[in-house]
C-alpha cells in the first residue's frame, strides 16, 4: 500500500509560496504516481514568544487554501486549535489535524469528528503511543469514520525531543494510518532564544527508522528557502530535497 505523504510550509507566509509549493507537489505526485496532501497553517496559537509571526488567521487563510485546491487539485489539510474552527476549516479542507499539545482536548477532537473529515491527531510530547488510545476513541465515539495518528516525539529535559520508535507499532493497535512528523521531531523547543531551533539533517534519518518500523506515513514541513522561513525554519526540509526522499521511502 502506498504511504501517506503530507507536505507544505508550516504557516502560510504568502500565496505566492503555497503556489510554489503546490506546483512542486504536483510535480512530484505525477512523476511518482502518488498523492501528497499539501499542509499548511492558518495559525501558529503556540508559538514561543509573542513577537513570532503566526499566520493570516481563519478566514484569510481557507481562502488561500481554497485557491490552492481550485488551481491545483491537492488535498489539503490544516491544524485547528480551538473547537469553533473546525466547521469552517473542514469546508474547506479534507483533513482535520490536532496539534499535539491538544491532544486530549475532547471539545477540539469531538468538534472535529462531527465535520465528517479525516481527524489526525499528533502524539502529545508528554504522552506515549499506548496513551493515544483514549484520543482515538473519543474522535471514534464523536463520529469520526477515519482517524490517523502522528508521531513527532517526546519531551527530554529541556529544551530537547527523543523519538521512541516503538510509539509506531503500539499507535498501530489503534488505527492502520501512523505516521512519521519527520520535522517537527527534530526540533529543538524553545532553544533558539525566543523560538524553536532544530536541525534539517537529521529529517531523512528520522524517515527511513520510521519506515522501519512500520510507518504509514510520512509528515514533512518543506520550503523553497527553509532558513528564511517565517516558522520552523531550523527543521524544515529543503523543498528541493522532498522528491529524492521520497522516492527513497518508496523503494
Amino acid at each position: 500500500m502506498t504511504p501517506v505523504f503530507i507536505a507544505g510550509p508550516c504557516v502560510i507566509e504568502s500565496a505566492e509560496l503555497l503556489d510554489t509549493v503546490a506546483a512542486e507537489l504536483v510535480r512530484i505526485n505525477r512523476t511518482l504516481g502518488i498523492d501528497i496532501i499539501f499542509k499548511a497553517s492558518f495559525d501558529k496559537a503556540n508559538r514561543t514568544s509573542l513577537a513570532s509571526f503566526r499566520g493570516p488567521g481563519l478566514e484569510k487563510g481557507m481562502q488561500m487554501l481554497s485557491d490552492v485546491k481550485a488551481k491545483h487539485g491537492l488535498r489539503l489539510l490544516t491544524d485547528i486549535h480551538e473547537a469553533w474552527q473546525a466547521a469552517p476549516a473542514a469546508e474547506v479542507v479534507d483533513v482535520l489535524q490536532i496539534p499535539a499539545f491538544l491532544c486530549r482536548q475532547t471539545d477540539l477532537l469531538v468538534a472535529a469528528a462531527r465535520t465528517g473529515r479525516t481527524v489526525n491527531i499528533k502524539k502529545a510530547q508528554f504522552l506515549s503511543g499506548l496513551d493515544m488510545q483514549y484520543p482515538v476513541e473519543k474522535a471514534r465515539q464523536g463520529g469520526a469514520a477515519d482517524v490517523w495518528l502522528t508521531e513527532r516525539g517526546n519531551t527530554m529535559g529541556y529544551n530537547n525531543l527523543v523519538v521512541d520508535f516503538r510509539n509506531i507499532p503500539d499507535m498501530l493497535q489503534f488505527t492502520p494510518t501512523v505516521i512519521m512528523d519527520c520535522t517537527h521531531s527534530v526540533q529543538r523547543p524553545g532553544a533558539a532564544g525566543g523560538k524553536t531551533g532544530g536541525d534539517r539533517r537529521f529529517v531523512p534519518p528520522m524517515a527511513l527508522a520510521a519506515k522501519a518500523f512500520g510507518a504509514t506515513g510520512y509528515f514533512f514541513e518543506v520550503h523553497p528557502d527553509p532558513d528564511r522561513g517565517l516558522s520552523d525554519a531550523a527543521n524544515m526540509l529543503r523543498l528541493a530535497d522532498l522528491e529524492p526522499l521520497i522516492v527513497k521511502l518508496l523503494q
